[in-house]
């Protein structure tokens, strides 16, 4: 393993003079920067945000764009749906859980529709448009999709309603997010220095965060923030050393970050007594195609389906790499491959085909009879619209015709014969915090002038997560820490 820098603090009278001076010094700027950057400098704060990269955009920036919002949100009501906070809470604490943060979520609720209000005043449009079809990105511009609100055993839990909010842009549209909240930052008189990473917290006599070390283009430069220091410098997926140490499922795995999510805010805080929360969850993607899967089966290694297939992606992802032996197969009919539109394909193709379940059975090396027996009841029962096992909902139920056709997860989006593990994911634990961002000790105490938000905090997530929960509680809950940063008394 590669050497680990050294975060630790740095006393403020061994600085001596300050290169920057600030009230609020953001650190990052990704969705959650952005957000608490705005927030700061509209709190009358003269703010300034430091970026390692050559600018702006972070992980948020190469994300797919959704945004999980609902309780009645306008883009809702305009597709004909009527949500509450009370149904998205419920949906939320079992999709997020076990343990996922139940305070939050209900402040997150309880403000979505606000929320997405903020997000339209910040120039961010959505087409009053649903795709109606599981799916990790949706091929078009519809402005809502489904993230599982409406399969078994979600839907018997609350109300389903679709809130996955699309920016108005087809396929990734985290560019677009970021683009519109830099702006607003910017506007609202938020300096920033790109190409600057932050090292070391500074830390005055009383143990209050008074700034940060940085190195802007390979110098030293010390930044004197009179408030306080807001850590938006995302997740550790990037780090091995990392991973090993809390999120060890993740090794040799793909990587969803822009290269940079190294832990290095959570390091730093960490340096100067900060808790850390809910560290191994982890957000975890099998790249088998949801519109592949749920018009046929997802298999185990030993040709065992597992799991409802019309479940938000996320989830049929852990119920695989968690619990079940691999490699994972997506076994369809050429029926089900025709009813995909081709957009939807993502240019994936089947990688074996064959006219009876035996012959397939042979090319994916699973045990003799296996596929015949998991297909053979699956069928049984589809011919009477039921999946009493699994609950996939009668939309998708259909009997499976030769010829047959399964597809490798591992051999990624878009096929051309690359190969990899199939699985790609990111880190969900961080920083503990309060609803405003305080960052909390190992006594539970606030640290006086240190304030976290996105995913180098713990924000929503207990072991499960939906797509857009991350931007969704990055800017919501950056903007409560840019605020209560702009108040801190220095």
């Amino acid at each position: 393993m590669s050497a680990v820098p050294p975060v630790e603090p740095v006393r403020a009278g061994s600085v001596g003079a300050w290169d920057h001076e600030c009230d609020v010094l953001v650190v990052g700027f990704g969705c959650a920067g952005a957000a608490a950057a705005y927030e700061a400098a509209t709190a009358g704060a003269r703010v300034t945000v430091l970026e390692r990269a050559g600018g702006p955009g972070g992980s948020s920036a190469l994300s797919g764009g959704e945004i999980y919002l609902g309780g009645g949100t306008a883009l809702q009501k305009a597709c004909g749906f009527d949500d509450t906070p009370g149904d998205m809470f419920a949906y939320l604490v079992a999709a997020l859980g076990p343990h996922a943060d139940t305070g939050k979520i209900r402040l997150y609720c309880d403000g979505s529709v606000e929320h997405f209000r903020w997000l339209c005043e910040r120039g961010l449009t959505f087409n009053e448009g649903l795709f109606d079809a599981p799916s990790w990105v949706p091929p078009t511009a519809d402005g809502l999709m489904w993230l599982g609100e409406n399969a078994w055993p979600y839907s018997t839990l609350a109300r389903p309603a679709p809130r996955g909010h699309r920016p108005a842009t087809e396929s990734f549209g985290g560019w677009l997010l970021m683009e519109k909240l830099v702006a607003a930052a910017r506007e609202a008189g938020a300096a920033d220095h790109a190409d600057t990473l932050a090292t070391n917290l500074v830390v005055d006599g009383v143990g209050r965060v008074a700034g940060v070390l940085a190195r802007r283009y390979g110098e030293r430069a010390a930044y004197r923030a009179h408030r306080a220091v807001v850590l938006t410098t995302g997740g550790f997926v990037d780090s091995e050393e990392m991973l090993a140490l809390h999120a060890p499922v993740l090794l040799g795995h793909g990587k969803v970050s822009d290269g940079l999510d190294d832990g290095g805010g959570i390091r730093m805080a960490a340096a100067i007594g900060a808790a850390t929360r809910r560290m191994s969850a982890v957000q975890i993607a099998l790249t088998a195609l949801p519109a592949l899967a749920v018009r046929g089966l997802l298999v185990n290694g030993l040709g065992q389906r597992f799991v409802n297939e019309d479940v938000y992606p996320g989830v049929f992802s852990a119920a695989a790499v968690l619990h079940q032996p691999g490699p994972y197969w997506v076994v369809v009919d050429e029926e089900g491959y025709d009813d995909v539109p081709r957009r939807d394909l993502w240019g994936v193709r089947p990688t074996f085909a064959a006219e009876t379940l035996a012959e397939l059975e042979e090319s994916l090396g699973v045990p003799a009879g296996a596929l015949e027996t998991t297909v053979g009841v699956y069928n049984r029962h589809a011919e009477r619209g039921e999946d009493p096992y699994f609950h996939k909902d009668r939309r998708w139920l259909r009997p499976l015709r030769p010829p047959f056709a399964a597809v490798d997860p591992r051999l990624g989006f878009g096929g051309g014969g690359r190969r990899d593990t199939g699985v790609a994911g990111f880190t969900l634990g961080g920083l503990h915090t309060t609803p405003d961002g305080a960052v909390l000790d190992q006594s539970g105490r606030p640290i006086p002038g240190l304030y976290a938000a996105g995913r180098a905090s713990s924000g929503l997530h207990g072991d499960g997560y939906v797509s857009g929960t991350s931007l969704g509680d990055g800017t919501f809950f950056g903007r409560r820490a840019g605020r209560a940063a702009a108040r801190s008394a220095g």
